[in-house]
């Protein structure tokens, strides 16, 4: 019975998604579903993003965790909007959480939001939130097999975040046998190499995010319905 069950799960969650991708287009917001094993750098990206790009973009984050609101504390720091989902458990989010956070979250202004997911490099793979794209972060102590290791995450990204590249000297990583890997399973998905302590390479994930900016704005631009569907 569990593979019917999963599949009236997946089929419900699809129908929320698709109901907020349908808001987001018409409010011309570009939403990054931010994927990656607990460690590999969500959060610090998310600020460096913040720190280097919030004065000429308007960012909110929804932050996705089992327990506690640290990562949402963190944000909050930094000025921008932000709602921490608690899963008390389940291992990813899903639309539904998603759509009851944007009742609390003024969003319909934003030019992106960011959503990280529950640290985990295997469920968030199965549920839509009506994102306009998926994005992997992975960083180097966890080592360059991580693509084959996880299929369904990496072939359902539009993007990868190589990070903490200031540890290349001090970890056995083989960015070739990565690179490989990666242009094997998803060739069409765009590597950035990058370490969110030093800020190096930060810029071209930054033009990364001007341009799914301007491509939402040109292809939904603002004016449509504007009302939240939570």
């Amino acid at each position: 019975m569990k593979v019917p069950i999963m599949k009236n799960v997946l089929a419900a969650n699809e129908v929320i998604a698709e109901e907020l991708r349908t808001w987001f287009e018409s409010t011309g917001i570009f939403v990054v579903n931010l994927l990656g094993s607990p460690g590999a750098g969500k959060t610090t990206l998310i600020e460096q993003t913040l720190e280097r790009a919030g004065d000429r973009l308007r960012i909110g984050v929804i932050e996705g965790d089992i327990a506690t609101s640290l990562d949402a504390e963190r944000i909050a720091r930094h000025g921008a909007p932000v709602i921490q989902i608690n899963t008390g458990g389940a291992c990813h989010l899903d639309a539904a959480m998603v759509r009851n956070a944007l009742g609390q979250l003024e969003v319909s202004y934003l030019d992106i939001l960011m959503i990280e997911n529950v640290g985990n490099l295997i469920c968030p793979a199965q549920f839509d939130l009506g994102e306009s794209t998926k994005v992997a972060i992975c960083s180097l102590p966890e080592g360059a097999d991580k693509v084959l290791k996880y299929p369904a995450i990496f072939s359902a990204v539009s993007a990868v975040v190589l990070n903490k590249l200031d540890l290349l000297e001090h970890v056995d990583f083989n960015r070739i046998n990565f690179k490989l890997s990666l242009a094997e399973l998803n060739p069409s998905a765009r590597l950035m190499e990058l370490s969110c302590v030093t800020g190096d390479n930060l810029e071209e994930w930054l033009e990364w995010l001007n341009e799914g900016v301007y491509k939402a704005k040109q292809q939904y631009p603002r004016g449509g319905e504007s009302r939240s569907p939570a």
